[in-house]
């Protein structure tokens, strides 16, 4: 089921254009029924008007800053958005738990049935987003199981850890050892331990990044592609040599200019004295905020890391990191591709079928991967 016509996609598809941002270049995905710069998509800034976000606290605000475990439960049953399923042919589903990392990870994976019988099938590990502290593997079914099918993949969706009950390094090992599990058993699955991807969203996207480097410091699992979508590569509070954010890389009318900047919050840096209660959550010391596997950004070096897939959203605060590393990944060698998709905010893909550039991400995550 899509709210939308498909014309929607052929425009998506057929009709992006090339700019520069800090010398790299940027795949910009259209608005499909907006050409003005400085405006939110329509069907974005509908579902926004219509107030229909999952776990909406219908206009009432919490009583005066209250604790971070009295907000807990309110802010995890915000998140997400109820989705379609958009696959036309049928997705086998299964799950299994892992220990291996100490704690028990649930592991679903989804793939077209008519492809069971091929063995050495592409595989994508995939990491919901939800600030570390929240999200669900529900969330992302739909959109995982859309890419299991235009790629003729298996996709596997991690149940991980959060925070605060289960900070840092917590839920990068859940997700680590997720793919190791995956890479060590890949004949089991049918797939081809040669083009395994890693991919996530927001928070996900992180713990993507964070996987790839480890990976490759370790030297195993093999990573083919690493999909980044809107991720977190910086801590807020987090000060690096030649990253720089600013209101002023958004361009926005001045209609919309309330609207819109609320959505760059996330990527802000904070002030020294401010405190992201996300990532303070996930992550609390000063020390673990500058290692690699949290702020994947500050590693020593890129190099070796696998071909990449960035995607932000023109109106999210973590657009700037996003093509920073973008920047950061191509300077070290490696083969990145970076989507900007106009008019969007954080946390697009959670719309699949109501907005069309949700289900034209995972056409160019499926075709990255059949390229393997």
């Amino acid at each position: 089921m899509r709210k939308y016509d498909t014309r929607a996609i052929e425009k998506l598809q057929k009709e992006t254009s090339i700019i520069e941002n800090n010398g790299v270049k940027i795949i910009l995905k259209p608005s499909p029924c907006e050409d003005r710069p400085g405006y939110l998509d329509p069907m974005e800034l509908s579902l926004m008007e219509e107030n229909h976000w999952a776990g909406n606290l219908g206009g009432e605000e919490p009583a005066a800053s209250p604790p971070l475990e009295i907000l807990l439960p309110i802010i995890r049953d915000a998140m997400g958005f109820p989705n379609y399923n958009l696959n036309t042919v049928e997705i086998h589903t299964k799950y299994e738990e892992i220990t291996s990392c100490g704690n028990t990870v649930g592991l679903w994976r989804y793939y077209p049935r008519k492809s069971q019988q091929n063995t050495k099938r592409l595989a994508l590990v995939f990491f919901h987003g939800g600030g570390w502290i929240g999200g669900s593997v529900y969330t992302v079914e739909n959109f995982c199981k859309l890419i299991a099918e235009l790629a003729d993949a298996v996709v596997f969706n991690v149940d991980y850890s959060l925070a605060p009950e289960k900070p840092y390094p917590n839920g990068l090992n859940d997700n680590f050892y997720a793919v190791k599990h995956v890479y060590d058993h890949a004949e089991a699955y049918g797939i081809d331990p040669e083009k395994i991807c890693v991919g996530g969203d927001s928070a996900g996207g992180n713990f993507a990044a964070a996987v790839s480097l480890k990976a490759r410091d370790e030297g195993t699992p093999k990573i083919a592609m690493q999909v980044l979508i809107y991720p977190c590569v910086i801590m807020s509070d987090t000060h690096l040599d030649g990253y720089e954010w600013s209101e002023n890389f958004f361009e926005f009318s001045k209609e919309q200019n309330d609207i819109i900047k609320n959505f760059l919050t996330l990527g802000r840096p904070a002030k020294d004295e401010e405190e992201n209660p996300f990532a303070s959550a996930y992550v609390s010391k000063k020390e673990d905020k500058l290692h690699p596997y949290v702020s994947p950004a500050l590693a020593e070096s890129h190099d070796g890391l696998p071909k990449t897939v960035l995607a932000g959203a023109e109106y999210d605060g973590l657009r700037v990191q996003t093509e920073f590393y973008a920047k950061q990944l191509i300077e070290a060698g490696v083969e990145t591709t970076c989507f900007r998709y106009k008019g969007m905010t954080h946390a697009f893909i959670d719309k699949l079928g109501h907005v069309a550039q949700a289900e034209d991400l995972c056409i160019e995550i499926a075709n990255a991967m059949k390229t393997l």
